[in-house]
């Protein structure tokens, strides 16, 4: 679970993802990013669209559906998983080679991308049989995982969720931002400084406007 407090010294980002979704990668390049610009600290922790949408199922379209049925389960388990049996410190980097095969490369949530992740950071090759494990070991950790994360913004969301602590300690939680293609330098701790700005403005809930492109992968 998420605390509010680094040993670091810096100022914490709880940050939640699915490894499917295009947007929250953009969003989770954009932090890193603000990392090298701002004294924070990224930790990441694994939310899951299939769970977030296991009750709307009869109102999805047909392909987004069959895409939760199989592949969405795959890359979380897989991800949690190694959290489990290896640590917080592997969900970073393992996050990062999933997504880079996924999106960047174009590879797709595969068995082939997630297994090659594994190997690109060092974890064991039999992580993967937890891909397709049905009575899945480490569900409940998952699914307290992406509660914990939900609970902060509420069900009208997805994935990426942020947390920071506020003036008062307390965390601020937010969906988003959605943006591409992902800010670089100056740019990107701009953006960071003004959501900060407004997501610690009491009642603020939305900023929002219509999409005109789709994931923008060409500067990561």
């Amino acid at each position: 679970m998420s605390e509010t407090a680094s040993p670091s010294g810096k100022t914490p980002v709880d940050f939640w993802f699915d490894p499917l979704c295009p947007w929250a990668w953009m969003t989770s390049r954009w932090v890193l990013e603000v990392e090298k610009l701002r004294d924070i600290e990224v930790r990441w922790h694994i939310m899951s669209l299939a769970v977030l949408n296991e009750d709307k199922l009869d109102t999805l379209p047909e392909e987004y559906r069959e895409m939760l049925a199989v592949r969405a389960w795959q890359a979380v388990r897989v991800v949690t998983a190694a959290w489990q049996k290896h640590g917080q410190e592997v969900v970073g980097p393992l996050y990062t080679a999933l997504g880079t095969r996924i999106h960047n490369n174009g590879e797709g949530a595969t068995l082939e991308s997630i297994a090659g992740a594994l190997a690109e950071v060092g974890l064991p090759a039999e992580l993967i049989d937890y891909a397709e494990q049905q009575d899945f070991e480490f569900d409940a950790e998952l699914r307290a995982s992406h509660k914990e994360g939900i609970d902060k913004v509420g069900q009208e969301v997805g994935t990426p969720v942020i947390a920071v602590p506020g003036d008062d300690g307390e965390q601020i939680a937010f969906f988003g931002p959605v943006v591409t293609p992902t800010p670089k330098g100056e740019q990107a701790a701009r953006l960071w400084d003004g959501t900060l700005a407004v997501a610690s403005v009491p009642g603020f809930y939305e900023i929002k406007r219509t999409r005109t492109q789709g994931p923008d992968f060409s500067n990561l």
